[in-house]
């Protein structure tokens, strides 16, 4: 099966490729096929996921799958949350490629995350993944899985793999921050993995994948 991933995130893509391995899926990007990103409008992560992949499967008359994932902070009420990409504002001017200007974001959004919980004594934190997919834009049953990571947001980045809030994440489980997994660890244990897993569960069962 193709499946539409509702997301140009090369990063994300490649996550997702290692975690559904084991399914008869090729997974491509929408971007590969001229389709623009979604509006995302609503306050929760599984509305935004649903919009997501039902704009991508109706561009191109395919299966989607959405991933909608953030930061959840609890001493902020959950913020930056379905914000987290775009949390901060961003220097101007911006530059106009893309992975220069994920990693300027980037940036920008540890330091704010960083600024705002300066006086904070609970840096309790989560990353939350949802996944929805989606055999066409009118399907009335959605697939919709969960995955949630609990950690502790450091007061300093460390770390230099993965992208987003990775190097401001620490695991107490693990004694690491995420950037400092190895891809295979973080495949393993985070919250992508835990959603992608409910996922693959329930693309045998009700699409009889696999």
């Amino acid at each position: 099966m193709r499946l539409v991933l509702a997301s140009n995130n090369a990063k994300k893509l490649a996550e997702l490729q290692a975690l559904f391995a084991s399914l008869p899926i090729e997974l491509v990007t929408q971007g590969s096929m001229g389709v623009a990103e979604a509006e995302e409008p609503f306050h929760t992560f599984v509305e935004n996921g649903l919009a997501k992949a039902r704009h991508a499967s109706a561009a191109t008359g395919l299966p989607a799958i959405a991933d909608d994932s953030g930061l959840c902070v609890d001493a902020l009420g959950g913020a930056p949350g379905v914000a987290s990409a775009h949390f901060a504002p961003l220097p101007q001017p911006a530059p106009a490629d893309r992975e220069a200007l994920r990693q300027l974001q980037d940036a920008a959004n540890n330091a704010l995350l960083l600024d705002r919980l300066r006086s904070a004594a609970d840096r309790r934190a989560r990353f939350v993944s949802t996944l929805v997919a989606v055999r066409s834009a009118a399907d009335p049953e959605p697939l919709i899985a969960f995955g949630r990571w609990e950690g502790e947001v450091r007061e300093a980045p460390v770390g230099s793999g993965g992208f987003g809030y990775d190097p401001l994440l620490q695991i107490p489980a693990l004694g690491l921050a995420v950037a400092q997994l190895p891809a295979d660890v973080k495949n393993q244990h985070s919250h992508r993995a835990l959603a992608a897993r409910q996922m693959a569960a329930l693309m045998r069962d009700a699409w009889r994948l696999g």
